[in-house]
């Protein structure tokens, strides 16, 4: 399997080698990563002006690339995911929208919101299926106990996203589970962490993080893992001397054995 892939500007950059554990493991599973031409950041945050067009145009090439080639679009971060998708329902259902970024980019076949977008999460629960992907596990985090950071953008607005149930989802912990460790359910996994106000207002954002590593911590994990690299920084920063934070793609490559493969620059 071939998926057209948007890494987005973190991990192309600060994060590198959690793309690196991405594409690793896609190879360990059977499929691949094909990083799409020219893609330009998304912008890191959904424009909720209904007249705002040219911020919601590096997501439409970006999503028509993917048409172009027949496939699939995975990214790994869940503010792209995020973004990607509301703006391929937005191209999709709001015809205003379509017409003037259609007209502005002047491609050769318009773009309607025919590609699905996936995140990597995704596709290993409804493509690949985490008991496939507990068979290929060579490295059971055995003993572990992770609480799932969720966070906000992953499972909000539910209906456009349609990732999991945004008040009890589950899919983390079930990959939790498929690479052989215990999962924590603990009740801020879906609280905000602050990430978006962490540089005006940091007592305020780092007050959210401890909230969340007190009330994991509380029910026994011994860690936490999220699909958000600004989360991840965060939560990092915030909780210094406390609960660890993870990427789950460096879980995932740890788990199949491939971690020791990424060389990162």
């Amino acid at each position: 399997m071939r998926y057209s892939y948007y890494p987005g500007c973190t991990l192309k950059n600060k994060a590198q080698a959690l793309d690196a554990y991405a594409r690793a493991s896609a190879r360990a599973l059977g499929f691949e990563l094909e990083e799409i031409e020219e893609w330009q950041c998304c912008g890191g945050v959904y424009p909720l002006g209904s007249d705002e067009i040219a911020t919601k145009l590096a997501s439409v090439r970006a999503l028509n690339t993917a048409k172009e080639k027949g496939q699939d679009l995975v990214t790994v971060c869940s503010a792209c995911h995020h973004v990607l998708k509301r703006v391929n329902d937005d191209m999709r259902n709001v015809e205003e929208i379509r017409t003037k970024a259609n007209n502005y980019m002047d491609l050769p076949r318009p773009y309607a919101g025919e590609t699905r977008v996936l995140h990597f999460l995704e596709v290993l629960r409804d493509q690949i299926g985490f008991d496939k992907v507990k068979e290929k596990v060579v490295n059971p985090l055995t003993g572990k106990k992770i609480g799932a950071y969720y966070g906000c953008l992953l499972l909000r607005p539910g209906k456009i996203l349609a990732f999991d149930d945004p008040e009890n989802p589950k899919i983390m912990e079930d990959f939790i589970r498929a690479i052989g460790a215990q999962p924590v359910i603990y009740p801020y996994r879906n609280e905000c962490c602050g990430g978006y106000i962490s540089l005006k207002e940091q007592e305020m954002a780092g007050e959210m993080c401890r909230k969340i590593g007190a009330s994991a911590e509380g029910f026994g994990a011994d860690m936490l893992i999220t699909a958000c690299p600004l989360c991840m920084y965060n939560l990092n920063k915030n909780l210094e001397g406390g609960l660890p934070v993870y990427y789950f793609t460096e879980l995932l490559a740890e788990a199949l054995g491939v971690k020791d493969e990424v060389k990162v620059k």
